[in-house]
Formats: structure tokens, sequence, C-alpha cells
């Protein structure tokens, strides 16, 4: 094997190579473990010791500019290679973008984020509670009787006989006051269960919005100002409300609260909303009874107090035209997605 023409034939090989690919293969060729050269050196201890010393010298140079010329190509094919990928994978600004489906809250989320929404801009500050809470808050505290039918167990999912899946928002009133002096301005969102048979306007599970406030002075003129925003502001600006009087064990005197119909005068047929009687039933509310104050320590000859609770899905379908609740429990996209 002659030293100078493997140099040369190898460097020349060497800068042939078009890609990193050949260029291993190359490697392999003038520097792998079969390789002459490679042969050669191991071959040295086979030589008379004179020449093996000049022997040596020799294949080592020439090794030695062979890995450097298979070092300098290498970098040179990256680069060249790295750059040719970064033309092919340029990106285009001024290509339209994929469009990326989103989606959206329910339609019952969104309706009771606009009510929060509407409170909050009146004062009010959020508070959140468990669904599962003691019969204690759930009935004892706001003055529910022990014979009350709404706490017998064909009514109220019980845990245990003394805790419920909350039949109501209202243990959130409680545990509000029993953590904070008044003055109190609260409104609070959950789920709440009852043992109800499904059905247009009722379903075992429903959301709820529930509100309250503490003040020195507040009267029920402070309840219906209160209600009459609301209104305006989820029906319209034009809407009016009535207070008619009804029965709660926690508030005294208790009503019921009607929004003027928001669909007679739309056209001229036979309203579906209100059937004709120009009011539509939105929620109940009143004046906090005297009791409920002893149980969470406000001395009720200071303060007074009003209260209301709403059916989220009930609004959300007089605002939308839904006829039946159990559609939004229902997940039909053919629904849901009109709301988006």
């Amino acid at each position: 094997m002659n030293p100078e023409t493997v140099q040369q034939e190898g460097l020349a090989a060497v800068a042939a190579a078009p890609d990193t690919a050949a260029l291993e293969q190359v490697r392999i060729a003038l520097l792998g473990r079969r390789a002459p050269l490679v042969q050669a050196l191991r071959e040295l201890g086979t030589l008379p010791p004179e020449e093996r010393g000049p022997r040596g010298k020799v294949l080592n140079e020439v090794r030695q500019a062979l890995e450097a010329a298979l070092d300098a190509r290498e970098s040179e094919l990256r680069a060249a290679e790295l750059e040719q990928r970064l033309r092919d994978d340029r990106v285009d600004v001024t290509l339209p973008g994929k469009r990326v489906e989103r989606g959206h809250a329910h339609l019952i989320e969104q309706t009771g984020r606009e009510i929060l929404d509407v409170l909050i801009g009146l004062g009010y500050r959020i508070a959140d509670g468990p669904e599962i809470d003691s019969t204690y808050r759930n009935f004892d505290a706001l003055n529910t009787a022990v014979t009350h039918p709404s706490r017998q167990p064909s009514d109220t999912y019980y845990i245990d006989d003394h805790t419920v899946l909350r039949t109501h928002t209202s243990p959130m009133q409680i545990r509000t006051m029993m953590s904070e002096p008044p003055p109190v301005y609260m409104a609070t969102m959950g789920r709440c269960y009852r043992r109800d048979t499904p059905d247009a306007t009722h379903t075992a599970m429903f959301t709820q919005i529930e509100g309250l406030a503490v003040d020195e002075g507040l009267s029920l003129a402070n309840l219906k100002g209160t209600l009459l925003a609301f209104a305006r502001e989820m029906f319209g600006p034009d809407r009016e409300v009535r207070l008619r009087p009804h029965f709660f064990p926690f508030t005294e005197p208790s009503v019921e609260v009607d929004v003027s119909c928001f669909n007679c005068a739309r056209d001229g047929s036979p309203c579906r909303v209100c059937k004709g009687e120009g009011w539509v039933e939105i929620l109940g509310a009143g004046m906090v009874d005297p009791n409920v104050f002893g149980h969470v320590g406000y001395d009720a000859e200071r303060w007074t107090g009003y209260a209301w609770g709403m059916g989220v899905e009930r609004i959300a379908g007089l605002r939308h035209a839904v006829p039946d609740i159990r559609w939004l429990w229902e997940n039909d996209l053919r629904l849901m997605e009109q709301f988006g």
C-alpha cells in the first residue's frame, strides 16, 4: 500500500462527498476497521524494528490528514444542510392560518356570569361554598321548622341525619354572616339538589343564584330597587317589576317577583311567555327574618336585610326562548351551538 496514493485518493473522495451520509461512507472506507490504512497500522508490529518508526510516522501523518479533512468537510456539509432545511421549512406569514375550533361556555354558565356581573356592578361581593352542607345551615339557621315538608327525605337528598345536598344556595347566607360582621352585600352561584320529578320547569339538580344585603335601614323599597335594576339589565331597559305576597321560612315579609313581559310587544299573536297576563315570575325574595339574625349573632334591632334567589336555568330559558329546561342538561350540540 502506497501511503501517498491513499492520502491523495482519500482527500479527493472526501472533497467529492455530496452530503453527510455519503461522507460517513467515505470515513468508513478510509478509517474503518477494514480500511487499508488501518490494516497497515496494525501490521507495524510485524516489521523489523528499524522499519517500524519511519513507516509508522508516515502512516499516522496520512491518518491525521484524512481525519482533519473529514472533520472539515463534515462541518461544511452540516452547515449547508442546515441552511437548506431552514429554506425548506420557511413559514410564509402571509398565508391564511389554520382555523382552530373553539368551544364556548354552556348557556347556564353564560347566563350565570351575566347575572353575577350585574350584581358586582351593584356592589355585591361574590362568595362560593360547598354543595354538601349541614342540616343546621340548610334548614335550622334559616328558620325552617322541623315539620316543614322540605325537610322530608321525599324532598331532600340526605347524606346522613345531619348532612344534606344543599336544597338552595341560602346556606351561603349563613356561612357569610357567621364569618363577618355587617354590613354585608354578597351573592353566590352554585348547584342545588331537590327530589323533584323532572319536567319542563323542574330538575333534580339545578343552578341557583342567591343575593343577600344586610345594613342599617334597609327596607323592601331597597329590595325592589335592586331587583328592578337587575331586571332591566337582563331583560331590557323598559321592564318593570312587581312584588306579590308569598311565604318563605327565612324571610318576613316574603314576596314573589314578576317582571313585565318582554315578549308581548314583539308581535300580535298570543304571548307564549306570559300567556296574556303581561307578567312573568322570575324569583323569590323578602326581608331577612329576625330569627335568622339570631342564629348568626346579628342585632336584629339595629340591622335589617333582604335576600333573594333565582334559578339560572329559568332565566336562561326565558331570555332565549328555551321552553323546557331539561334541554339545557341534555348537551345536544344542535341546541348548545346556537349560544356560542
